[in-house]
């Protein structure tokens, strides 16, 4: 089968759609399947079109049913679309009306459709390979990883200000990695690198290195105010570095609403009492890993290349 992926962010790009992307792209040949990224706007020839992003993929998807009414069209909804757009964006709402399936990226995300579309949503959690060796942890100091691009939804600073919180003997140390996406929030980073001597901000930085960051952290900071899956999630599962993360839907979805992690959303002071816990209480800190190493079968590159296998044959079941 040819599947198109459209993608709105481009080449070269380590914002979370592309990266996403390209995994399934890796999946669907692996399945025998020929899969090509395509930017918004086109729709080549192919058998099935897979949109990410609702909003900012439904040209893609209007004119793939101008030109091919009967060609499927799934749209895989981000966090973006979740949780703000598909409730107030007319194109965001028709792309659900008119697609074929709903890829979700967690259990939790069909209760924020219409209860008539809930129907269509199936679930393809977001995966990542286990490293092939962990690298060898700090032990001058307490490294809690931040992976986030600057931007707003992504709430970046607050692991930082919950850092300035935490007592002077504390050996807490943040270490940011991703682009600023406005030249205001990389002001503020470099302003909170020069006051805060916790926090040190790399830029963007390589997948490997970002990958080998996650890994070598003693605990992963997700402090987002919405989230579609968040890879990073999956890449802290994966290396099995324990994880702290708003109390959004997404992460009580993926995490589990009692894990105990979790911090009500832009609460620092709520998560510098949970980063001093992970420091001081080493059985605090090995009770968080132990839950994020149950959800690896869950979080698994099997699972997910499982998850597309079943949505083609729902959709092509003649090749079943």
């Amino acid at each position: 089968m040819r599947v198109a992926l459209v993608c709105p962010a481009p080449r070269g790009s380590r914002l979370g759609n592309r990266i996403t992307a390209l995994r399934w792209a890796a999946m669907l040949r692996a399945l025998g399947h020929r899969a090509v990224l395509v930017a918004p706007g086109e729709a080549p020839r192919c058998d099935l079109l897979i949109a990410l992003h609702a909003r900012r993929s439904f040209p893609s998807v209007e004119r793939s049913l101008r030109e091919a009414p009967d060609r499927p069209v799934v749209v895989a909804l981000t966090g973006t679309d979740l949780y703000r757009d598909i409730h107030d964006d007319a194109q965001a709402q028709r792309a659900l009306e008119v697609a074929a399936r709903l890829i979700v990226l967690h259990a939790g995300a069909p209760a924020e459709l219409p209860k008539r579309l809930r129907g269509k949503a199936r679930l393809v959690p977001q995966s990542a390979p286990r490293p092939a060796r962990a690298p060898s942890p700090n032990t001058r100091a307490f490294v809690v990883a931040v992976v986030a691009h600057l931007r707003s939804e992504k709430d970046p600073l607050r692991t930082a200000l919950a850092a300035r919180l935490l007592p002077e003997v504390s050996l807490l140390r943040v270490v940011h990695a991703g682009r600023a996406l406005t030249p205001a929030l990389g002001t503020a980073a470099r302003a909170e690198m020069r006051m805060n001597p916790r926090y040190r901000w790399l830029g963007e930085v390589p997948r490997w290195q970002a990958r080998a960051l996650i890994a070598s952290a003693r605990l992963l900071s997700v402090t987002s105010e919405m989230e579609g899956g968040a890879n990073v999630v999956s890449e802290a599962v994966a290396a099995g570095t324990p994880v702290v993360a708003s109390r959004i839907p997404s992460m009580e979805a993926i995490l589990g609403e009692t894990y105990p992690g979790l911090f009500p959303l832009g609460d620092e002071r709520a998560l510098a009492a949970l980063l001093l816990r992970a420091e001081r209480e080493p059985a605090f800190l090995a009770d968080l890993r132990r839950r994020c190493l149950a959800l690896r079968p869950l979080l698994s590159p099997a699972r997910e290349r499982a998850a597309l296998r079943s949505l083609l044959a729902e959709l092509w079941p003649r090749r079943r």
